[in-house]
């Protein structure tokens, strides 16, 4: 890690920079390699940056790069503070290990996200199909509020939820509110775990989510909640719930939980996380304002 800052602060001062440019454009073949060199790297950090938005890896990116600006600054080509330097410099030699160790848990969700993903959707930058079956879930929605009857569903997005879809019962089934509503219905074979939707149509029910590890969250919060925040932190899945106790309407997305949602405010939140708009279509900005 010390030579990766070495090497950027040599570029800082012009050197590598001026000496790749230099080769880049004295060789026209190297200049095109060079470019598509460029390219991939932009695409790669575009991609990463995908995958770690709104997730707590992301806390730990910013924690490094601030790291690495205090490094910069304390050194002897800026404002030479030696000792907050020698720290740092310390610190960046060996904190990679110190790294892997503390943060294995959210290094290995997200290189399990990265597996789970499917391939051919990397290079895709807009979806044609939008999920047609939001309505019929914030009709269930609506009713199973009202009877304070538990539901939790998942919508897969780009992240693979096939492992989790096998811990359940396959349904391959269309989505419509009734179906729905039969399923969650107290004492009913299928009606504890999760519904994962995929394509439009029921994939499978009765699935067993992986429970959030967040020591923070508030204890009103049940296992139904905890699984939805869960399968949001190792996915970029999004989760309708019903509260069995209260009847309230939350959404989770990106480790995130949204409460108390009329039906109504779910079908918009659902159609602004899962829906995009089709190639040449203007794009809209999301908003993130939930009621809370």
């Amino acid at each position: 890690m010390g030579s990766i800052l070495s090497n950027f602060l040599d570029m800082i001062k012009g050197t590598s920079i001026s000496n790749y440019f230099n080769t880049m454009f004295a060789y026209p073949i190297k200049a095109v390699f060079s470019i598509i060199d460029i390219a991939i790297v932009c695409f790669l950090i575009y991609k990463g940056y995908k995958i770690v938005k709104n997730t707590r890896a992301m806390q730990l990116i910013k924690g490094i790069l601030v790291l690495v600006v205090l490094n910069f600054l304390s050194s002897k080509n800026v404002f030479d503070l030696y000792f907050l330097h020698s720290i740092l410099d310390y610190f960046m030699q060996y904190g990679i290990i110190l790294i892997a160790v503390v943060f294995q848990p959210e290094l290995r969700k997200a290189l399990e996200q990265v597996g789970n993903a499917n391939i051919r959707k990397w290079f895709e930058f807009e979806a044609e199909e939008s999920i047609t079956c939001i309505p019929e879930v914030a009709k269930a929605a609506k009713a199973m509020s009202a009877t304070k009857t538990g539901m939790l569903v998942v919508f897969e997005k780009e992240t693979s939820l096939g492992e989790i879809a096998r811990t359940g019962v396959a349904i391959d089934s269309e989505v419509s509110a009734e179906l729905l509503i039969n399923i969650f219905v107290k004492d009913t074979p299928l009606h504890d775990g999760a519904v994962i939707i995929k394509n439009n149509r029921v994939q499978a029910a009765s699935c067993i989510l992986p429970l959030t590890d967040k020591e923070s969250l508030d204890r009103v919060f049940g296992t139904r909640h905890r699984a939805a925040i869960g399968v949001s932190e190792v996915t970029d899945s999004v989760v309708a719930i019903v509260s069995e106790e209260t009847g309230a309407i939350s959404l989770a997305v990106g480790g995130k939980i949204y409460r108390d949602l009329t039906a109504e405010q779910l079908e918009i939140e659902l159609n602004k996380r899962l829906s995009k708009p089709k190639p040449r279509a203007r794009r809209t900005r999301i908003s993130n304002k939930v009621n809370k």
